[in-house]
């Protein structure tokens, strides 16, 4: 669910009276109060029970089903605990050769070519793409165990 409260002065609402925005503006929840005369409070609140939502929602359920379990506790702070490590280590490991004075522009320049070669492998023509779908799928269908 999300929400918008705005408070606005009239003037930023309308500039003149004969808009139509005064007319349209009952319609709208409108609160006001004694040490606010001047302002109107407008409340927005938007909420969706569809079945787009996003995957964050799935992995935000998992892992709290995950933490109900007792015995699982210790193994997921492990694993919070190796993820930070795990980051903290890759960002220094980058910096590091970031530092160095010819091999950034090595590895620039083999990502470079390694990119053109997927590129002309695989986007290029129709029947590489459709191969490519073809790879990503099976190896999303192994992933799951499907």
């Amino acid at each position: 669910m999300a929400s918008i409260i705005a408070s606005l002065p009239p003037p930023l609402l309308a500039q003149n009276r004969r808009n139509t925005l005064l007319t349209a503006l009952p319609k709208l929840p409108v609160c006001s109060f004694k040490e606010r005369q001047n302002r109107v409070a407008v409340v927005v609140r938007a909420t969706s029970k569809s079945s787009e939502s996003s995957t964050s929602l799935s992995i935000v359920k998992s892992v709290q089903n995950a933490w109900d379990n007792s015995e699982d506790r210790i193994a997921l702070v492990g694993l919070g605990f190796a993820a930070v490590v795990a980051f903290w280590a890759s960002a220094n490991l980058i910096t590091a050769i970031d530092k160095l004075p010819l091999l950034p522009s090595v590895l620039e320049f083999v990502g470079i070519l390694y990119s053109s070669w997927f590129i002309y492998r695989y986007l290029l023509f129709k029947p590489d793409r459709e191969e490519l779908f073809k790879i990503a799928n099976k190896s999303i269908s192994n992933i799951l165990g499907q």
